[in-house]
């Protein structure tokens, strides 16, 4: 893409919601975040309609039960997305929140949610307040991102969950409250998702970037992406589904699993993330814009949740994916 290109595609981007235009100026255009435009844009972001009600989901307690993992309108996926817009949690009012969250970790220390798991599945059919590995993750992965890296319960917690990483990535764990619950897979096979939210987390710590653990994670991701189209661990499949462009993160898919996987300097000369960052970067228009192929109804007022036409959210996201692999 040309300099002229570019210059087009930002403009473009700065045209879009309050939260494309601010990610856009800091996350793209590296512009301090405290002057300027970008703080019309923070004041605009918490005002809008939509944030508000992200913001009203996120503070209603107690959360629904998590009776999957994949429902996008659940609470725990709209605080990630919170998260990653780059607010404080007092901008944004969701402080109380997360301070009873912290506050009523579990014994083993990762954060928990209420959850309700069939019989069927080995659960116990009652709503718990536990936790599992493919969720608990992106309780803490927000709290780091919300200022809160220091405390104490967040360390323990990251600290207990880093510590049940094996020799090929993270398995499906749960809480003891869940009894004998266990995704639909070898319990010697790595969970896919559980491996992609755990670098999610450690992606946010310098410490972990380069740490063991990391290293064995994302080869264990990569390998998957490699042996893909034959190896389906816990039902996850990489195939055309998989590659379908979609926003916002909150399942395995290849937008989610390129956002992480980019985030580790030592994987931007990795030729199986390259080949990955290029199936979606061949998904591309005629002006460098991603129109979604896949969405999540619980998310269709946001201009990502439809398929019709260009997502600057969606391309925003591309963008700073190609600019931290071609940091390399």
């Amino acid at each position: 893409m040309t300099e002229l290109d570019e210059n087009w595609l930002s403009s473009w981007l700065r045209e879009g919601d309050p939260w494309t235009r601010y990610r856009t100026l800091v996350g793209l255009c590296h512009r301090d975040p405290s002057i300027g435009p970008a703080v019309v844009a923070r004041r605009e972001i918490a005002a809008h309609p939509n944030i508000k009600k992200l913001v009203s989901s996120v503070n209603s307690r107690p959360w629904p039960p998590l009776t999957s993992h994949k429902n996008a309108d659940h609470p725990i996926h709209k605080l990630a997305f919170l998260a990653d817009l780059g607010l404080s949690e007092e901008e944004l009012g969701i402080s109380t929140t997360i301070t009873d969250i912290v506050d009523n970790a579990s014994a083993e220390g990762p954060f928990q949610t209420p959850m309700k798991i069939g019989t069927s599945y080995g659960g116990s059919g009652e709503i718990n307040l536990a936790w599992a590995l493919c969720d608990a993750p992106l309780l803490a992965y927000a709290f780091i991102k919300f200022g809160h890296a220091d405390s104490e319960p967040v360390k323990e917690a990251i600290e207990y969950m880093i510590s049940l990483v094996r020799s090929n990535g993270w398995p499906c764990v749960v809480s003891s409250k869940l009894g004998k619950f266990r995704g639909p897979g070898r319990k010697d096979d790595p969970c896919p998702y559980a491996n992609l939210v755990m670098l999610k987390l450690l992606s946010q710590m310098p410490k972990y970037r380069s740490s063991d653990e990391a290293r064995i994670g994302t080869e264990a991701a990569l390998e998957l992406w490699s042996q893909g189209r034959t190896r389906h661990p816990y039902m996850f499949y990489m195939g055309e589904d998989f590659r379908k462009l979609k926003m916002p993160f909150v399942w395995y898919d290849i937008m989610h699993v390129a956002e992480v996987l980019t985030k580790f300097p030592s994987l931007r000369k990795d030729e199986r993330l390259a080949e990955m960052i290029d199936v979606i970067l061949s998904k591309a228009d005629t002006d460098g814009r991603f129109t979604p192929e896949s969405v999540w109804t619980a998310w269709k007022q946001w201009e990502f949740g439809q398929k019709k036409e260009p997502s600057r959210w969606l391309t925003l996201h591309v963008c700073m994916l190609r600019e931290r692999i071609e940091s390399r």
